[in-house]
């Protein structure tokens, strides 16, 4: 089950000395709260691990790709199924595998809002590189500089929602000859990205090695870490990077281009895979 993701609500529109009602399109806001079940000393468990703020729209997808990279899950083979609550559309419920039982250890911290809030530094890091199977599953190769240059029209042709309402993020996905391959929207940047990770996870395409990633926003750190989590190869911002995402790049061996336009952009990391 799968709701709109825009709304409309009647506003004031004020121009000058001119005032004009009329009705605006809103990006919509919802909670999604992401259950898992499992067999625990042959018992069944359902535990309930996040409350995130998204955006309706490709909720199982959301929930597969935040219990990948926050490191819960580490394959497909891991999840049994992914539905929605036939009594909750803002619920969904991933089923693991009767031979997968989750370390609920690691499940005890809080992930309201953003998955990646109070993780900073050097050790974040180095647990990062740790947790994430695909770290050094990336392979060497080189695109030429007009790749990069036609990604911002393909994401601002595909990326529908945001020509409405203005209120949302997106990740897009390229293979390294430019081809577009998918696009998530959210109000949540991390949603995005988890939208598309996600949807490659259930589809078997992970790791993301030979792939681009354009996210619509800048690249922050937590963006970075669910990169790392799927093994990306590449990641374009249109915004800027911050340190911390930049260090976090080149320790993963991604390649990190920020400030891209469709003539210009700026090469952090990873410099030997542009032409």
């Amino acid at each position: 089950m799968e709701t709109s993701s825009i709304t409309s609500h009647k506003i004031v529109r004020i121009n000058g000395h001119n005032a004009e009602e009329l009705d605006d399109k809103l990006a919509v806001e919802e909670p999604l709260e992401i259950q898992i079940a499992f067999q625990s000393e042959g018992r069944k468990e359902r535990k309930s691990i996040s409350v995130t703020m998204r955006t309706p729209g490709n909720d199982r997808e959301l929930a597969a790709g935040f219990l990948f990279t926050e490191g819960i899950i580490h394959s497909k083979s891991q999840i049994d199924g992914v539905a929605n609550s036939p009594f909750d559309e803002n619920k969904v419920v991933v089923t693991f595998s009767a031979d997968f039982e989750p370390k609920l250890g690691s499940l005890e911290r809080n992930f309201y809002t953003t998955s990646s809030c109070g993780v900073c530094g050097k050790a974040s890091i180095d647990a990062i590189k740790t947790r994430s199977v695909y770290a050094h599953a990336q392979e060497d190769w080189v695109l030429k500089k007009e790749v990069l240059y036609r990604l911002v029209e393909q994401i601002i042709e595909h990326q529908n929602t945001f020509e409405t309402t203005g209120g949302l993020h997106a990740s897009a996905l390229f293979d390294i000859s430019g081809q577009f391959l998918m696009l998530r929207e959210d109000v949540g940047r991390h949603n995005a990205l988890d939208k598309v990770i996600g949807a490659a996870l259930l589809a078997g395409q992970l790791p993301l090695d030979k792939h681009i990633l354009l996210l619509s926003g800048r690249a922050s750190f937590e963006l970075i870490q669910k990169a790392t989590m799927a093994g990306i190869g590449m990641v374009a911002a249109i915004g800027a990077p911050s340190s911390l995402a930049v260090q976090l790049a080149e320790e993963s061996g991604i390649t990190l281009v920020g400030f891209l336009k469709n003539d210009k952009f700026n090469i952090y990391t990873g410099h030997h895979r542009i032409q």
